[in-house]
């Protein structure tokens, strides 16, 4: 790994500033005559798994565990830094969505490029209304979701989507149960063995808080804490989890602002014209393909209101496991808050 601070290895980092330039490039390009559109890159197979939620799940209850099923869900927005989920949004603290984004885009230009959408994005952030988020709070999140189960034969299938409710701790100490969950009627306790404090393993809005808001800083801490693995880029990796922090924490608007314009700065993410959630509802779309794994991921907006609706990943090619176009995981956001006790859900 990189020292604290640090960011890639030089080689990888002129190949980044390389592929940005090129971003920009393409920016000037739209407003010249038409090109080709934007494609994704092929990649390797791979299959995520999500949702480590249920593995630090012992039942509050003291009933009996189920026997945990095989998801091939990716680790929320994956196995970069946290070995379980971190769960809260940046922007308002309590929203119920009702309905999907409508069909025209009227502040979007035709070919607009994923940096530009980014930067909008980036810009509709700064300007939320998000009040601090005290240690005695929890993040609650609402969310309609579904992931891929491993079948016997090898191959995979898509789970019915369910709703979940899960209320994450904001203490920065370290505490071996950090928040508690609610799938398919059963409740759960969520527990880290030995405890966790507050950071990368367990982001809460006061860590999220002393992130970087400069970009470029940003990305090289992120980077930086990304850990090694064979079967995911290391940009994906990055990429996926900055879509965790933004799609399932709390944090200040300008640290909200800061992470959409790092992820302007990875190289291969584009913007796609029509994505959708676990819900239904349309939007535009910021998605990036492994090159390694084969498999896409999307963010979904709202056209007009750019509120992040939800997240969906597939596979961009024929695997063991699968076929190109399959579904590996998809989410909704549904509502998500701050509460003061465990089980309390926010008003409205």
């Amino acid at each position: 790994m990189n020292a604290v601070g640090s960011g890639p290895a030089r080689p990888e980092r002129e190949r980044e500033d390389a592929a940005y330039e090129d971003t920009a490039r393409e920016e000037l390009a739209r407003l010249l005559p038409p090109v080709p559109a934007e494609r994704d890159v092929p990649s390797a197979p791979y299959l995520h798994h999500k949702d480590r939620l249920m593995q630090h799940i012992d039942d509050d209850q003291n009933r009996t565990p189920a026997p945990a099923r095989k998801v091939l869900r990716r680790l929320p927005r994956p196995a970069l830094l946290m070995p379980a989920a971190a769960l809260a949004l940046a922007g308002a603290l309590a929203v119920t969505f009702t309905g999907g984004g409508t069909s025209g885009d009227t502040t979007a230009q035709p070919r607009e490029t994923a940096t530009v959408l980014l930067g909008r994005l980036a810009g509709t952030a700064a300007k939320s209304d998000v009040k601090p988020v005290r240690q005695d709070q929890f993040v609650y999140v609402k969310s309609l979701t579904a992931g891929a189960e491993m079948q016997e034969d090898g191959s995979s299938k898509l789970e019915p989507r369910h709703e979940r409710e899960v209320w994450m701790s904001q203490q920065v100490k370290r505490i071996t149960k950090t928040g508690e969950i609610k799938e398919n009627g059963e409740w759960g306790r969520m527990a880290e063995l030995g405890g966790s404090p507050a950071g990368a393993y367990r982001p809460t809005y006061q860590w999220l808080a002393s992130l970087p808001t400069d970009p470029d800083a940003l990305l090289e801490e992120l980077y930086r804490m990304a850990e090694p693995d064979e079967d995911v880029e290391k940009a994906q990796a990055v990429f996926n989890r900055i879509g965790s922090f933004l799609g399932e924490t709390v944090m200040p608007p300008e640290n909200a602002a800061a992470l959409y314009k790092a992820a302007a700065k990875i190289p291969g993410v584009t913007r796609k014209e029509d994505a959708v959630d676990a819900a239904g509802r349309h939007g535009v779309g910021i998605a990036r393909v492994d090159k390694r794994s084969g498999e896409a991921t999307e963010w979904v907006f709202d056209r007009d209101s750019l509120t992040l609706l939800g997240e969906r990943s597939y596979l961009t090619r024929d695997v063991g496991a699968g076929k190109k176009g399959d579904v590996m995981e998809k989410t909704a956001y549904l509502k998500r808050g701050i509460v003061d006790h465990y089980r309390e859900r926010p008003a409205g």
